[in-house]
């Protein structure tokens, strides 16, 4: 790998750093530019969206004749981590979850008219999109647990079941569902797509949670005849895992390059705070204590930053990347909740009031663990990995993998 970035992907980089320091940093302290679940409040983002947008900050992983900037994964790394130096970043760039996987997935496997329909205004951020999949008593990490169904009928097919902690399902318009359509361990899966006016399912609830909040929550539904046409059915009958796997593998890790950046500026808080505060003589930093738990996690933040660039390079090159992934996952996920914690320690009781973003960081942070797959299961993949690979667990390079795409 060359971790050189070429001059065109510096300077949007650049130029993120200098719209998050410049317009989103300061709005952090201002309360007005909330809404009520601790997100930026919906009429400040569209100003913000179209400023990003004007400035050829937008929808960077999408295609230039859509609309975006045709990046790779690899290029879009270094600048979705400058995006989360802001609590408020993601979302202003059209690269917050669960936009940026859904967008990425409908672009590689999608039709043409299903592109034009359900793709482009989610592009064009004029509608917001969700991933329907997780149930209760049902799947979460393991899809094959999936109850809600998907039955034939004369003109499509009819969804009954339920799913929850389903992000931004309460203000989304355009939704990707998994749904069983047969027993078949491999191909019983199918995936569609709906729009939120069509009837036939509800929103249950916005399940309440510890931390802020997505626009469109965690939402539980209830799908109770919902009719979708034959041509929305994404790819084939049975082809609903692989439309999982290929969405789930890049979502996972854009989480990473966002979260190394939400790690990184509670550090660039923290130090500043240590720099300049004094205590039994000396300034925090010159204190030995204060510099181990710095510097410990600087490394980890570093390592996850690496591991994330080398899952990053190795999708690019056709490689599936499964355990490079998954390994990103767990340590970025550890090497967040590090940093905010010891930057809540250092801050004393600062970090734990609201005059900072820390708290705020702190009890998101939490729920890296948990999204996209348990840090238990990712370190399962890693252990079955090396089980079936042996020593070839630690080649170097990029295999192509026929299951890719």
């Amino acid at each position: 790998m060359d971790f050189a970035l070429s001059p065109e992907v510096d300077r949007t980089r650049l130029a993120i750093r200098d719209f998050v320091d410049q317009r989103l940093i300061p709005l952090e302290a201002d309360p007005a530019a909330y809404d009520e679940h601790e997100n930026i409040s919906p009429t400040l983002l569209a100003t913000l969206r179209a400023e990003a947008k004007a400035e050829g900050l937008w929808a960077l992983n999408m295609k230039p004749e859509r609309g975006g900037r045709g990046l790779s994964l690899a290029e879009i790394a270094p600048c979705y981590e400058e995006m989360n130096r802001s609590i408020f970043g993601p979302v202003v760039f059209n690269a917050a979850a669960p936009d940026d996987g859904n967008m990425r997935v409908l672009e590689q496997v999608a039709t043409e008219a299903q592109k034009a329909t359900f793709l482009q205004p989610i592009i064009d951020g004029t509608v917001q999109s969700a991933f329907a999949m997780t149930e209760p008593d049902g799947c979460g990490s393991d899809p094959s647990l999936t109850y809600t169904t998907a039955t034939r009928t004369n003109t499509g097919w009819r969804i009954q079941g339920r799913k929850w902690f389903i992000t931004g399902a309460g203000v989304a318009k355009h939704f990707i569902i998994i749904a069983r359509t047969s027993d078949d361990t491999r191909k019983g899966l199918s995936a569609f797509l709906f729009h939120a006016d069509q009837p036939g399912w509800r929103i249950v609830r916005r399940i309440p949670i510890m931390g802020p909040e997505e626009h469109g929550g965690h939402c539980e539904l209830e799908f109770d005849g919902l009719e979708i046409p034959h041509e929305n059915l994404l790819m084939q009958e049975g082809d609903g895992l692989k439309v999982t796997q290929i969405r789930l593998g890049p979502a996972r890790l854009t989480h990473c390059m966002r979260w190394t950046g939400l790690a990184r500026r509670a550090l660039e808080i923290a130090s500043a705070h240590v720099e300049n505060r004094s205590s039994f003589g000396a300034r925090l930093i010159d204190h030995e204590s204060v510099q181990g738990l710095i510097g410990a996690a600087a490394l980890q933040v570093q390592i996850g930053r690496l591991l994330t660039m080398q899952a990053a390079w190795k999708l690019d090159q056709g490689d599936f990347a499964r355990k490079e992934i998954s390994a990103a996952k767990i340590v970025v996920a550890d090497a967040l909740h590090q940093a905010v914690d010891t930057a809540l320690q250092l801050l004393g009781a600062k970090g734990y009031s609201k005059d900072t973003p820390i708290e705020w960081m702190y009890r998101y942070a939490r729920q890296a663990r948990l999204v996209d797959g348990a840090s238990e299961v990712h370190r399962m993949v890693l252990a079955q990995s090396l089980r079936r690979d042996g020593m070839a667990f630690f080649d170097w390079g990029a295999k192509a993998d026929p299951r890719h795409g």
